[in-house]
């Protein structure tokens, strides 16, 4: 596959007419990111200009180096948990060590190609840290939306934070609360009948509007940040601690993942939406340099942003210049615009992000895992709880454990170790052994599956009724699709078991993926080259030779 960007790509062979759609996609969609960068930033405990600093330096970078045609990066509600987490327990020289690291991760995974064994993630896990995120998102806004006047800091977790909610209800501002209920009807009306304008950008204009024009008594971004700076970005080299790289590790796990998993399932969106196919290496790639930039501008973790590239996608993007002018749209409103955008109130922003909670939190998904197995409904239940009352990183790593456990599970009930009898193959319409005589010094059996170690002790099983078995035993492995170190070693001990009992053991018939692992491992010196045969005819003749030895002997 290609390593261009989608960019270069795209260039070849633009028109002008394409540079039309783009610039009205890229500013529509710079605008609508303004409120999302500025509420994403406060509720990760950053000052709004971080979020915009990002979705500023991370959107250029991604659509100009990136493997998708619309993609839009940025910070996203995914990261909010997290970061949040970092700043408290670290600082914000710690976050930006963290999203650097992160970044150098994703680059590694992009070049590397190991980038799309994100894929390998189940579907319970990726829908109950997405539930999760957006519980806690949503709990976050809570102070600001109602307008609460609390004497000290809101806890950091989640049913603490609730309770502290709950406790100060009688504070709450009646202002607010009208601003904040009319600006989520507002959006949600808006989207439903005018979906071609965003109703973000309706909702931050005439929210910001009206509490001006009426002197509302509610706080705004101004008011509790003193603003936003006008001007570039200011360009900083963030303090390197060394003592901070260990304890790192586990959430510049999380970061990377969390960057690279949404990126990857926005470019599939993107894809299903347009028709065209993104570069996942590239775009991992281009997610890694952006991250590694952004904390050198302020900035937080960004990545591909769903909800932003749809926006981009229904505005007419074509090429990646949509991503770009989205940045500078963005360039060009701090530098012309900062006062404006200090004005917008605290509950607008609120509002915003209980929207996006509620639309990245794929509800539909639970319903359907519901009626999936067992199994499933396990691994979204301890994700999506651990997630919202623990930690994001000890969700996904339980997750994730238990979701491999419960697929070995799985695996080894479908691994089967059984004699071939004469009643099976009369049963079989088509079976290799129907015309060929097995004498009675011969025990065929076979393995069909998989056999790994979570299956080994069905070959083991059948050593514990060895008495059962003639002298000379083929085992069939034309069906084992697969095995690893463990299987190798249980097939070895079974060979010495056998041969314990003046047994002798034959191999016959292995698939490439297991005779190339026996080939590497040496196995034949366990069983004898001579016993390791391709066929199960040949095995049969060889069966002959052995027995006409071992009574000779």
């Amino acid at each position: 596959m290609s390593f261009v960007p989608a960019s270069v790509l795209a260039l070849r062979g633009y028109r002008s007419v394409t540079l039309t759609a783009d610039l009205v996609a890229g500013v529509t969609v710079g605008l609508v990111a303004l409120p999302l960068a500025m509420a994403f930033a406060i509720s990760s405990g950053m000052t709004p200009q971080a979020g915009i600093y990002c979705a500023i330096v991370t959107g250029f970078i991604i659509s100009a180096l990136g493997g998708s045609n619309v993609q839009i990066g940025g910070p996203t509600g995914a990261f909010v948990v997290v970061v949040s987490g970092i700043v408290a327990q670290y600082g914000v020289d710690g976050l930006f060590m963290c999203t650097m690291m992160a970044g150098v991760l994703l680059v590694i995974m992009g070049v590397t190609g190991t980038g799309t064994a994100v894929r390998f993630i189940p579907r319970p896990v990726v829908v109950g840290f997405t539930n999760g995120i957006a519980i806690i998102i949503a709990s976050t806004q809570l102070t600001d939306f109602l307008g609460l006047r609390l004497a000290g800091p809101v806890p950091g977790d989640f049913l603490g934070r609730l309770e502290v909610v709950a406790a100060n209800l009688t504070t709450a501002s009646p202002p607010t609360v009208a601003l904040g209920v009319g600006v989520v009807l507002l959006i949600v009306v808006w989207n439903r009948l005018v979906p071609r304008v965003p109703g973000y950008i309706v909702a931050l204009v005439a929210g910001t509007a009206l509490a001006a024009a009426f002197a509302l008594p509610v706080d705004t971004v101004g008011s509790r940040f003193g603003g936003i700076p006008s001007g570039l970005p200011p360009f900083r080299v963030p303090s390197f601690r060394p003592e901070l790289i260990l304890e790192l590790l586990a959430p510049t796990f999380t970061v990377a993942m969390l960057g690279a998993i949404e990126s990857l399932m926005s470019a599939v969106v993107a894809d299903r939406l347009t028709g065209t196919r993104h570069n996942s290496n590239v775009e991992l790639f281009a997610q890694g340099v952006a991250n590694i930039a952004s904390p050198l501008f302020g900035g937080l973790p960004a990545t591909g942003a769903i909800a932003r590239t749809a926006t981009n996608i229904r505005s007419g993007a074509r090429t990646p210049v949509a991503g770009i002018v989205h940045a500078l749209t963005l360039l060009v409103i701090i530098l012309v615009a900062a006062p404006l955008a200090a004005r917008v109130p605290m509950a607008l922003l609120a509002a915003i992000l209980l929207v996006v909670s509620y639309h990245m939190g794929e509800w539909g998904e639970v319903g359907e895992l519901l009626k999936q197995g067992w199994t499933d409904r396990i691994v979204w239940f301890v994700t999506f709880a651990l997630t919202v009352l623990a930690d994001l990183t000890v969700a996904v790593e339980a997750g994730m454990i238990i979701a491999a456990l419960l697929f070995i599970r799985r695996v080894t009930a479908t691994t089967t170790v059984s004699q071939v009898t004469p009643e099976y193959i009369e049963r079989s319409r088509a079976h290799s052994l129907q015309d060929k005589a097995i004498p009675d010094y011969v025990s065929i059996l076979r393995v069909h599956g998989p056999f790994l170690f979570g299956a080994t002790d069905k070959l083991t099983d059948v050593l514990a009724t060895v008495e059962t078995l003639a002298p000379v035993v083929i085992l069939r492995l034309r069906n084992m699709t697969a095995i690893d170190a463990t299987g190798l070693k249980a097939i070895e001990q079974f060979a010495d078991g056998l041969a314990a009992t003046g047994r002798t053991l034959l191999l016959c018939g292995a698939l490439p993926q297991p005779a190339h692992l026996m080939a590497q491992a040496e196995f034949h010196r366990h069983v004898g080259q001579a016993n390791i045969l391709p066929t199960v005819e040949e095995a049969l003749r060889r069966a002959v030779v052995v027995h006409a030895a071992a009574g000779q002997a």
